[in-house]
């Protein structure tokens, strides 16, 4: 067999590439910064090739390091859900799941409790960082993206059909003038989420006011600040129907009795072969069938 390199310089070179820092990754492996930097150079003194690209205070993995995490960082995962299943005494299956704060409060946490008691052995670890799907297979088994479509070479299943809603504060429709023409738009400030880019400009097609433009648009990552800041009377929100609806908060209405289809649907991603996996498999089935997807 051939000879390989130890557990502790793989470990810590997966650590490194996923955290981008020497320092964050001693952290988590509570070794001192000097130790694990030398973990690094022996993994890449036994491949015979640097790994890193090394910018200040950061680690980069470079084209040959990140062709080796994504063979190997998996291997590591599964590996370390073996020795914690059998150090437990029972059968731990574990996913790592890529998701959007909103959807996590509005749709599934509220649903964890009927998840652990379908597969009490399965185990969520939650990722909200931005660009889940390119994480795909690098720390993550699968995500719950907001997108049009789903690249083909990856897995993706619908979870809802939304239509675009233009969420404000109560107090917009109260006083002498309450907002109710969609002209008013143009008096008023537009909240977008960036990964929803094209929600005002469907909304202003379906309103046949194509010219339209409003008085300031700020853009968001975080749907929940969105809805917090329309409620404050920041602005106006183009959001999906969920998000009014789940946020069942009586602060907000929805503007404009128009209907329009959203271009963004909710999806559960991730790699065709991961499906074979138990835990992703379990957690695609339960989600599908609790949304009704």
């Amino acid at each position: 067999m051939r000879r390989l390199p130890p557990l502790g310089a793989i470990e810590a070179f997966v650590q490194v590439a996923r955290l981008g820092s020497i320092k964050a990754a001693a952290e988590e492996l509570a070794l001192s910064a000097p130790a694990l930097s030398r973990r690094v150079q022996s993994l890449e003194r036994f491949i015979g090739k640097p790994l890193f690209a090394r910018r200040h205070q950061a680690m980069v993995a470079n084209a040959d390091g990140e062709r080796l995490l994504q063979q190997i960082a998996p291997v590591l995962d599964q590996l370390s859900d073996a020795v914690e299943a059998m150090t437990s005494g029972t059968e731990v299956l574990r996913l790592r799941l890529g998701i959007l704060p909103l959807f996590a409060s509005q749709r599934l946490f509220p649903r964890l409790g009927d998840l652990r008691a379908t597969h009490p052995e399965l185990h969520l670890d939650i990722d909200t960082a931005a660009h889940g799907i390119a994480r795909l297979g690098d720390g993550l088994d699968a995500v719950i993206a907001l997108a049009r479509d789903i690249d083909p070479s990856l897995y993706g299943k619908r979870l809802d059909h939304n239509k675009v809603y233009v969420i404000g504060s109560r107090t917009l429709l109260e006083g002498p003038n309450p907002v109710v023409d969609p002209a008013q738009v143009a008096t008023l400030t537009a909240l977008i989420h960036r990964d929803m880019p094209d929600t005002f400009t469907a909304w202003r097609n379906a309103a046949g006011l194509e010219e339209i433009e409003p008085q300031a648009v700020d853009h968001f990552d975080s749907g929940q600040l969105m809805l917090e800041a329309a409620a404050q009377g920041l602005g106006i929100a183009f959001m999906l129907e969920s998000h009014f609806e789940d946020a069942n908060d009586p602060r907000l209405v929805r503007l404009f009795d128009i209907e329009v289809e959203s271009p963004y649907s909710y999806w559960f991603v991730c790699r065709p072969r991961a499906l074979q996996s138990k835990p992703v498999r379990l957690f695609h089935d339960w989600l599908v069938k609790t949304l009704g997807a």
